[in-house]
This record gives C-alpha cells, structure tokens and sequence, in this order.
C-alpha cells in the first residue's frame, strides 16, 4: 500500500473513531436528559432519539472505525499482534462494539415505553439508568483506546519480536544477496514498474471493506429494531 494510500486510511480511521465519541457524548447527554427533565416532551424526545442515534449512528461509527483500524495496522509496520497496545486497542473496541450490540434491544425497549401514553416514567428511569452508566462507561473505554493510540506503550509482544527477528534476517539475506550479485539492481527495476497498481487495488480493499461495513451494520440495526419493538414488553 502507497504512502497516499496509508494516510488516507489513517484518516478516515481518525474520522470514525472521533465521531464514536462524539456519539456516545451525544447519547449521554440524551440519557442525562431522560432521568433529570421535568418536561414529558422533552424526556420522550430523548428516548426516541438516544435509539436513532444508537442504532444508525453509533454502531455504524463502531463498526467503520474497527474494519478502518484492523486495515491500517495491517497495512502498517505496526501489524494487529505486534504490539501490546494495538492488541489492547483491539479487544478494547471489539468489547464496546459487543456491548452496544446487546444494549440495543433495551434501547429500543426504552424508546417504544417513551412513544407510549402517559409517559411511564418509573419504567423509563429504570431502564434509563442503566443506559446512562454504560455510556459513561462507554466514553471511559473510548478515552482509554485514544490514550493508547497517543502514547503507545508496552513495546513488542512475543510475536511481534519474532517478525522482527525474521525481517531483520531477511534483510541480511538481502544485503548479502544484493552485494553478490550486482544485476540484481537492474532486475528490479522493471519489477518495480508496475507500482501504480498498488493504488487501485488498495482502493478496491477500501471500497468493497467500506460497503460490507455500512451493509452489515444497517442489516444489524434493522433487525435489532425490529426485535425491539417485536419483544420490547
């Protein structure tokens, strides 16, 4: 994969995961505003947006920025298992993706118990409750993979040192190799021609990864909503 290429992925990698944020910001905010407003309008309109923003927001911001992250550490020299702190990053955003994916159905529970008249508002601070601790646990997680992604520590995992190890041999293979054979240089070159290919092929990976994520992700929420609403009672 090209230079180009890499920053782009690093880019929309950074794009889906500040927008993960900022959702679960913004769901929190809806959660504090369904347990504390005197307002029934107001504490309904929270609880049928806190779904929305869940299921077509948040999960599709999740998702896209875990298939972006898994893509740039494997087209990187940072690797998916070389790292401690890339494989913490990992486990850490595959278990909040999980725990969205089963508070969903809650979600929507809350929501069909908002849209009801009269408000029944001791179920909604039952069931409201919950939801606001796990997005402030949310939040917590999230802050703890960007905090990762900034200071990277830990150094090399078992793995990672035995990659090193293998590249650091094959590239001694390669120095002798190149210093014994000096037409090796002019081989290359043709070899070497073709690198435009890279782009289009890498563009393929990210398109076709793109649109499998928002497929899956959309077929996720609506069958989710769909057995919210079926089994919400």
């Amino acid at each position: 994969m090209t230079p180009g290429l890499r920053k782009l992925g690093l880019l929309a990698h950074i794009t889906f995961s500040v927008g993960w944020i900022g959702a679960v910001a913004g769901f929190l905010a809806l959660a504090i505003t369904g347990l504390t407003s005197q307002n029934v309008e107001m504490v309904r309109a929270a609880y049928l947006a806190m779904e929305l923003t869940a299921r077509f927001v948040i999960l599709p911001l999740a998702f896209a920025s875990l298939l972006s992250g898994i893509i740039q550490s494997l087209s990187t020299p940072w690797g998916l298992f070389r790292h401690y702190w890339v494989v913490a990053k990992l486990l850490l955003a595959v278990f909040a993706t999980v725990v969205l994916l089963k508070k969903l159905p809650l979600i929507g529970y809350a929501a069909h118990r908002a849209a009801e008249t009269p408000l029944p508002s001791a179920a909604l601070r039952a069931t409201g409750f919950p939801l606001l601790i796990h997005a402030a646990g949310g939040i917590l997680v999230l802050l703890v993979i960007t905090t990762l992604s900034v200071y990277k520590p830990w150094g090399l995992t078992l793995y990672g040192r035995h990659k090193q190890q293998e590249r650091r041999y094959q590239l001694e293979i390669s120095a002798i190799e190149n210093s014994t054979c000096c037409r090796r240089k002019a081989i290359s070159d043709p070899e070497n021609g073709p690198a435009g290919d890279s782009l289009p092929r890498g563009l393929n990976v990210y398109l076709a990864a793109g649109i499998g994520l928002f497929i899956v992700a959309i077929h996720i929420s609506i069958h989710l909503t769909n057995h919210g609403f079926l089994h919400g009672h």
